[in-house]
């Protein structure tokens, strides 16, 4: 991919505090690294440090920071030195990226509409606030069915009752969590599917998304990485470990990097420019044998497994198309 000669000068990153952080695992973290060998300053700030008053450009309270690389890590582990915070308009920053994980909640809403209100300041903000918006995490999979396994989103303990009823074993999951939290499958015999459903949807107060269980998830849930339009072509897939139905990282899923198959690349090839053409510089495209079942833009990670275990330097890649998305 060609980039263009833009100097990355002062790039902002919206993320979770910096504390924690695991700098072996973090995809935001060879962000900030590769961009900073570019000749990037990096800068930091959390969500809650934005702020809009009447008449005046959204700005945060962000502070530089001088990001070392793992190998430059002593025995203290920080691996960052910060320098003293300024309050700046987000416009006058080369861009910012926003890189907060989930939860997908009101108070991110909220940001989305500040990020978006920069962007008509000037601001150039990726992925792009009101794409975030318009895809929150799990419930986009939805616009894109045919790619998807039968799937149900619905606050009816009923409608959930009669999902099991036509599929037999199916997932149950929060729409607004991460990791893996908060995942069950319910078998063929039902076992605890009222209380399950009472936990997830609190009684019709929350809403729950239901899928028929994949059983090729025995293989992995792949994570699918699109960038600038572009797929990587390599996936991670999250295999589950022991007894566990969930191939999460977080909760001790092994993460094996492979090649993508033809059937990755008939999915991503698909999704790729039509999500880029939304404002979405990087996706993260999770599959299930032929199936994809999220599409996550947020904070989509998986990087430096990929990059460890095949040479491929995602953040490099992501570097590239952030150079050659900026104007």
């Amino acid at each position: 991919m060609a980039t263009n000669n833009t100097l990355l000068g002062d790039i902002l990153f919206v993320a979770d505090a910096l504390d924690t952080f695991n700098i072996k695992k973090d995809s935001t973290y060879v962000m900030m690294l590769a961009l900073q060998a570019r000749g990037a300053r990096v800068w930091h700030t959390h969500v809650q440090d934005l702020q809009w008053q009447t008449a005046a450009p959204v700005t945060a309270v962000a502070t530089p920071i001088d990001v070392l690389s793992r190998a430059q890590v002593g025995e203290s582990g920080e691996w960052f030195t910060p320098t003293k915070a300024e309050q700046r308009a987000l416009g006058d920053f080369t861009c910012v990226l926003m890189r907060k994980d989930p939860p997908f909640d009101a108070e991110y809403i909220y940001a989305t509409h500040l990020l978006e209100q920069a962007t008509r300041e000037g601001a150039q903000v990726f992925n792009n606030p009101q794409a975030l918006r318009n895809h929150p995490e799990k419930l986009a999979l939805l616009e894109f069915a045919s790619f998807a396994p039968p799937t149900l989103v619905t606050r009816s303990a009923q409608a959930i009752r009669d999902f099991h009823a036509l599929h037999h074993d199916i997932i149950l999951k929060p729409l607004d969590g991460m990791g893996g939290a908060g995942i069950f499958r319910v078998k063929l015999d039902a076992m605890n599917l009222g209380s399950i459903i009472e936990t997830l949807n609190q009684h019709g107060k929350a809403t729950v998304m239901v899928q028929a269980y994949q059983p090729a998830i025995k293989d992995g849930d792949k994570r699918i990485l699109l960038i600038g339009g572009e797929a990587v072509p390599f996936s991670l897939a999250r295999i589950p470990q022991g007894s566990e139905i969930r191939g999460n990282l977080a909760v001790g899923g092994k993460g094996v990097a492979q090649p993508l198959s033809e059937s990755d690349w008939a999915i991503a090839n698909w999704f790729a420019p039509r999500l880029h053409a939304r404002g979405l510089l990087l996706v993260g495209l999770d599959v299930i044998g032929d199936k994809v079942t999220e599409v996550n833009v947020t904070s989509p990670t998986c990087f430096q497994e990929i990059t460890d275990q095949m040479g491929f330097d995602v953040a490099e890649r992501y570097a590239d198309a952030l150079q050659q998305a900026l104007r």
